[in-house]
């Protein structure tokens, strides 16, 4: 919504009637506790600090058992009211928007209250819930002062009248036309303010209010305007003063208001009396059976001078006034959700352009295998599950089987399953309704509702809570969701990749992964090789990191040394792409410009020739003694890293197959 800059009678955010809290009162209703007395109205100029608690001596006596004698307090600090809790035994809370905010030893000890807060004293469990109300007037209920008012049911009656008048009709219709050629709100409203003046040739005042996207039930000032010159200029206002008890009169009784000698009427209500009104007219703006705005108009120059008539007239106007503001608002969003549109094109295609298969690093024959694996599998409906250890590049493969499929002109989106608890990622996953819960305040669409006629990544599989697994496998069955707080279902065409570095067999046996879910992912499995068992690959990715950061941080490096290339291939990185990539990061960052990075370059447990001669710890013998002793302890690790594995042994140590079983009966490995 376009913003306003706020004029008199407003607050820095143009929040209608927010006036500074030393004009205002404070209001607390005991909404649940045992105090007698439920509501405590606390004039500002008492002074002193407003006091809860059990004691007798409290401003306000709360008897609850869970509560403290002393509780807390309520002082004016400057512009603010401010909740103190004095240390209580069981501590407070504060409720604001659905959020539940500790105000104790554990969090904070005090905060400045706002107007709808409600305070949750003593036990957390079954707290004592006040409501905050602040800036009430001294009087809001305008009674009988009304001389007449208009519901919108009586729109149709209106425009029967009107139309049987065609020298009114004609001026209405003139007046009202540019509403509809108008396509930003903000030239919406200057033609409401401008066919306002056209009708109600009375009026030497208009006010437009507009209700708060954020927060709805706060009005906020769009524009105020008096009556244009002579010259036809329009000339900034001495604006209205939007009367509380005016706004919540036309809110209560969803109707038009016309008040007059509203100075005499009136007199209870200060900001009218402020803006030296005598005649006043108000109108809602209709969104269905919402109220989304309020036109305001007054005469200050005599009394009695608005009609029944102005009132039936205004009412036609605030429809056709709804209708064109959502009208631009539908534009605007339309603009807005193109442009987004457009960039998201752009940035899928640069994606697209980036993660082809020829950017994944690596000549090995882990690698070609892989490659040949996701050819066979892009254009397919298959569930793909990619296994493999931390850091070895999961989502990276996920992305390019996408992007390299019909699907790439659609959404790829990805979530970790380990990152939000059980609740929160159903709500991501699946979506919501409003009210669903208590902080939904609007629908949310799930990814898989954003990713329809694309992919969706799910990391860490393993760690999805069983509940959410019985959900997912609907979804791959009948291809149907349901948002959390739904009553129907909806339709999607989203294929799933999967990743975990978990053994999903293992964990279904132990009873923590559906079955039924396992054989449906596990269509077509991939396992990506760790860095360890393809090491011919670790120096064309050295030299692929170094080139990205040497450009990001303009860094002059050359390159590596032999001896710094062979530290690298002979470390068995657990972390393995990442953990190389953080490595050569690291030494861009540290780097001398123009000199090659070599081996004392490396992170310490990467030169493992300064541990070696301690772990082995030969004894003392003849040299062939000592060398035998060096030979059967390499052997022996190079066993371990690969789990026994002779044949892949053999390889890391460039010997053959045979060659290792006849070392391995020497040394009696």
């Amino acid at each position: 919504m376009v913003q306003y800059k706020p004029t008199k009678g407003f607050s820095d955010r143009g929040d209608l009637l927010v006036r500074s809290p030393v004009q205002d009162v404070i209001v607390l209703e005991i909404l649940h506790g045992t105090a007698a007395q439920r509501v405590h109205r606390i004039d500002p100029t008492r002074g002193g600090p407003i006091t809860l608690g059990r004691s007798p001596a409290s401003t306000i006596p709360v008897t609850d058992f869970h509560l403290s004698g002393d509780h807390a307090q309520i002082t004016l600090v400057g512009e603010h009211y401010v909740f103190r809790d004095l240390r209580s035994t069981n501590g407070s809370a504060l409720e604001r928007e659905g959020r539940r905010i500790l105000i104790d030893a554990t969090a904070r000890w005090e905060m400045a209250l706002s107007d709808g807060d409600v305070l949750l004293l003593g036990n957390p469990a079954d707290p004592v819930r006040i409501a905050v109300r602040i800036g009430e007037e001294a009087d809001d209920d305008l009674g009988n002062k009304l001389i007449a008012s208009r519901s919108i049911m009586d729109l149709p009656q209106v425009t029967d009248q009107i139309e049987g008048d065609p020298g009114l009709a004609l001026r209405v219709y003139k007046a009202l036309q540019p509403l509809g050629a108008r396509l930003e709100p903000s030239e919406v409203i200057e033609a409401m303010v401008t066919a306002t003046f056209q009708l109600l040739q009375r009026a030497t005042h208009v006010a437009v209010l507009l209700r708060s996207e954020s927060d709805k039930d706060r009005f906020a000032l769009a524009v105020s305007r008096q009556r244009p010159s002579t010259t036809g200029a329009l000339v900034a206002a001495d604006p209205v003063r939007a009367s509380r008890a005016v706004l919540r009169r036309v809110l209560t009784d969803r109707a038009a208001v016309l008040t007059a000698n509203a100075q005499e009427e009136l007199s209870t209500s200060e900001s009218i009396m402020g803006g030296q009104i005598l005649s006043m007219l108000a109108v809602p703006l209709w969104r269905g059976e919402d109220i989304i705005g309020l036109i305001q108009a007054d005469n200050r120059f005599s009394s009695g001078m608005f009609t029944d008539s102005d009132l039936e007239v205004a009412l036609l106007l605030g429809a056709q006034a709804a209708l064109a503001i959502d009208n631009a608002t539908l534009v605007q969003r339309l603009r807005v959700a193109e442009e987004r549109a457009r960039g998201e094109n752009v940035y899928l295609k640069r994606r697209e352009v980036k993660l082809k298969f020829d950017n994944i690093i690596g000549d090995s024959p882990a690698m070609k295998n892989l490659l040949l694996q996701l050819e066979r599998v892009i254009d397919t409906r298959a569930t793909v599950c990619i296994e493999g250890e931390t850091g070895t590049g999961k989502e990276l493969i996920a992305s390019a089987v996408h992007y390299q499929s019909g699907r790439r002109d659609k959404m790829f989106v990805a979530q970790n399953c380990a990152a939000m608890p059980e609740n929160l990622l159903e709500s991501e996953l699946f979506g919501h309704k409003r009210g669903a819960f208590t902080s939904a305040d609007s629908d949310k669409k799930g990814l898989f509702e954003i990713a329809d006629g694309g992919t969706l990544f799910l990391d860490e599989m393993g760690e999805m809570p069983m509940s959410l697994q019985a959900k997912l496998l609907r979804v791959l069955q009948e291809g149907t969701i349901r948002a959390v707080g739904a009553t129907s279902e909806k339709q999607v065409d989203v294929r799933i990749i999967c990743a975990t570095n978990r053994d999903l067999n293992a964990e279904v046996e132990k009873g923590r992964f559906r079955q039924d879910l396992y054989y449906r992912l596990m269509v077509f499995p991939i396992k990506l090789p760790t860095l360890r068992e393809r090491r011919e690959d670790i120096p064309l990715l050295a030299a692929h990191f170094l080139k990205r950061y040497a450009g990001e941080y303009s860094a002059d490096v050359p390159g590596f040394s032999q001896d710094a290339l062979d530290a690298l291939t002979s470390y068995n990185w657990p972390g393995n792409i990442r953990e190389l990539e953080n490595e050569v990061q690291r030494l861009v960052i540290q780097a001398e410009p123009g000199h090659w990075i070599e081996v004392t370059d490396l992170s310490p447990r990467l030169r493992k020739i300064e541990g070696t001669v301690t772990r082995i710890a030969p004894k003392q013998g003849t040299l062939k003694e000592m060398m035998e002793q060096v030979e059967r302890w390499l052997i022996a690790e190079a066993l371990r890293d690969h789990g026994n594995n002779k044949t892949k042994t053999a390889i890391t140590l460039g010997i053959t197959r045979e060659g290792l079983h006849k070392k391995l009966a020497k040394f009696g490995v």
